[in-house]
């Protein structure tokens, strides 16, 4: 296995060692008049077989923009997930370069996107994407003057016809020049195509999803193109897939653990300006997107496919790694030659061997650059913060309705690590565990990660899950039989300690998680978990405004959702932290609409800061059916009194009409009310 070394920006360098650039178009100038128009849409979970000319769905619209522009025959994803892919689209790095290496984290801004490039090049900028991974928290909307991530109420994803929609109404109203980014989601499982189309696909619902994109597609095109003729100005269109989709080839059902054709060779075809009809056989990574962006924007003209660069195209995928500790894996192509390195190095001959059958091996003779490429791409750390740790509770169940669940725990890197491709009997297994997990459907989640330990008995990441599903039903004795096996694994982590002491939370022992919490936080600060951890406990200690501080601290790492929101609000409330406790009621507010139910609190909190134009418009949003009801009618007439409305006298006599028992003393002894 390679050493692990921290990825960095050096992949630049690993370019320019694997590539021998051809000429590039010069770039038009940067007042150059009617500049184009330039669309992206990117196809979710495509693979290069199942689109285009010949393929085996229907594609129709795909195949009009192939015939006017070009189409790569040996396009490549530069990892088989959706966010380390489409990072790579508008960053111009491989994910060595820009660090997400799975779904569920951060772009990070030191990396300039295509959308800020092109908007600061005097680019009116929009996205429309279809699925909460990637939602705006993950980093790619930088630059994006519109960036419409607003999925339907409770999903975590929508369809191509909703999206397509909201996209042409943008685009009646839009004015030059534009650069518009459209993501489709269909393709991913899972599959249930529209009606017509699933009758159409009944025994393959995968392509009966890619027909029906096809359909939107050309929609979406059609009206792009009539948008920026109007304008005066020449439409010029992306499309390529972010990754492929296994559908058993190699074992593998769906996509993220192999890097196999399925799921790395994707359709990819430019047409604009620039651009002379027909089909190229160089292989291209789909990272170079980027620049093919920047050369139609006329900011850079380096690298773009409308030139003919030759490189060595690399890609990885690390999931397996980062979550299991399995062997990294890395893939590079040069001309008709494709090597995978994952523990042993794997080669194929692609002209001869399209579907990957036969392994040439470790003895074949590599070219020196394909083979300098493989052994110089750097293999991410396994230190720092987990996928997860960032996630609120709410965003980790959409990426898991997706199929999306990240390990939990740092795992154990040991040279004799099996191979991904030596595992996918147990994918499935894994995928479904996982989800079960997340859902916290714990007790159908046991009997599954049992199976996966019976497998792979070095799994840390299933050892913790299980520990952890036995302590949330309540089943202490079995939930330390299984931290002592997590142990056993991984006597040094510090996620095992970790998890142990959340268990000792949630049950009458809560005290010896104390000191636990206590060193983790203060060593690891952004350590998520032991963060909330500290908190409950400190909270059960009696020590409020600590766990205030806490919880705030956490939310400041990680998205918080509305009902811990609340619970903040609650607890700077009772401890006398007003400020702090209307921050987070209005933060919750904000998010929930009208299902907030804490007005109340908000009315009293905003009445002690004597803000009473605010705590009156809190308490008049209090329903008479809250259990409150009465406290808030007499707030409100403390108000009204302190406010002088004429209608004072009024609120205290309703007060007095609908008091309760704790109402009616107060309203008794209220001195406000003694001069009415």
């Amino acid at each position: 296995m390679l050493t692990v070394r921290l990825c960095t920006a050096l992949i630049l360098t690993l370019s320019a060692m694997a590539c021998a650039r051809g000429d590039s178009p010069p770039a038009a100038g940067r007042d150059a008049p009617q500049r184009p128009w330039i669309l992206l849409v990117t196809l979710d979970t495509t693979r290069a077989d199942a689109i285009g000319p010949g393929a085996r769905a229907d594609t129709p619209a795909f195949n009009a923009v192939a015939a006017r522009g070009r189409r790569f025959l040996q396009a490549y994803a530069t990892a088989p997930e959706t966010l380390p892919s489409h990072a790579s689209m508008l960053t111009g790095l491989y994910p060595a370069g820009h660090g997400v290496h799975e779904n569920a984290r951060f772009v990070p801004a030191a990396h300039p996107l295509a959308a800020e490039r092109l908007r600061d090049g005097g680019y009116t900028t929009a996205a429309f994407v279809s699925s909460f991974v990637l939602a705006r928290r993950f980093g790619l909307a930088r630059g994006f003057e519109v960036y419409d991530d607003d999925l339907p109420a409770g999903a975590a994803e929508r369809s191509s016809a909703e999206t397509t929609d909201r996209a042409l109404a943008y685009l009646r109203d839009a004015r030059q020049p534009q650069f518009v980014w459209v993501h489709y989601f269909d393709p991913h499982t899972p599959y249930a195509p529209p009606a017509r189309f699933r009758d159409r696909y009944r025994d393959a619902p995968y392509l009966g999803e890619v027909a029906a994109m096809d359909e939107q597609l050309g929609r979406l095109v059609a009206a792009f193109d009539d948008a920026a003729r109007r304008a005066g100005a020449e439409p010029a269109v992306i499309i390529a897939a972010d990754h492929g989709e296994g559908l058993g080839d190699h074992g593998e059902l769906q996509h993220g653990n192999l890097l196999y054709q399925s799921t790395m060779h994707v359709p990819l075809v430019i047409a604009g300006p620039g651009v002379a009809p027909g089909t190229s056989d160089t292989p291209v990574s789909v990272r170079r997107i980027f620049h093919t962006l920047l050369d139609w924007g006329g900011v850079d003209a380096t690298d773009s496919l409308r030139g003919n660069p030759r490189e060595v195209v690399l890609g990885e995928a690390m999931k397996p790694y980062l979550s299991y500790g399995w062997q990294p894996q890395i893939m590079a192509v040069e001309g008709t030659l494709k090597a995978i390195l994952a523990g042993r190095v794997e080669a194929y001959d692609l002209a001869a061997d399209s579907h990957e059958t036969r392994d040439l091996g470790s003895g074949a003779r590599l070219p020196q650059a394909l083979r300098r490429a493989l052994d110089d791409y750097p293999v991410p750390s396994l230190e720092g913060t987990h996928a997860s740790d960032t996630l609120s509770d709410e965003a980790r169940r959409s990426l898991a309705s997706l199929g999306y669940v990240s390990g939990g725990a740092t795992p154990v890197v040991r040279r004799d690590a099996p191979r991904p491709v030596d595992m996918v009997a147990i994918f499935e297994t894994i995928d479904r565990a996982s989800t079960l997990f997340v859902s916290e459907r714990y007790r159908e989640a046991i009997p599954l990660l049992q199976a996966i330990l019976a497998k792979d008995p070095h799994n840390l990441d299933a050892a913790l899950r299980l520990a952890t599903a036995h302590s949330m039903l309540g089943q202490p004795a079995q939930a330390l039989e299984a931290f002592r096996r997590a142990a056993a694994i991984a006597p040094k982590s510090e996620d095992v300690r970790l998890y142990l002491a959340l268990h000792y939370t949630r049950g009458p022992d809560w005290a010896q998680a104390a000191p636990t919490l206590e060193k983790i936080v203060a060593d690891t600060p952004d350590r998520v978990a032991a963060v909330e951890g500290l908190a409950v406990v400190r909270e059960r200690q009696g020590r409020l405004a600590d766990a205030v501080r806490l919880r705030q601290r956490a939310y400041a790492l990680r998205p918080a959702a509305p009902a811990e929101l609340v619970r903040l609000g609650e607890l700077a409330m009772a401890s006398g932290e007003t400020m702090a406790a209307i921050d987070a009621f209005e933060k919750a507010r904000a998010l929930q609409r009208g299902a907030f139910a804490n007005d109340l609190e908000l009315g009293v909190l905003y009445l002690d800061a004597r803000r009473l134009p605010e705590a009156r418009d809190a308490l008049d949003r209090v329903p008479s059916s809250h259990a409150g009801y009465p406290m808030a009618l007499f707030k409100r007439a403390q108000v009204s009194v302190l406010l002088n409305e004429p209608d004072a006298r009024t609120r205290i006599d309703v007060a007095r009409k609908h008091a309760d028992a704790t109402t009616r003393d107060l309203i008794a002894r209220e001195r406000l009310f003694q001069r009415r």
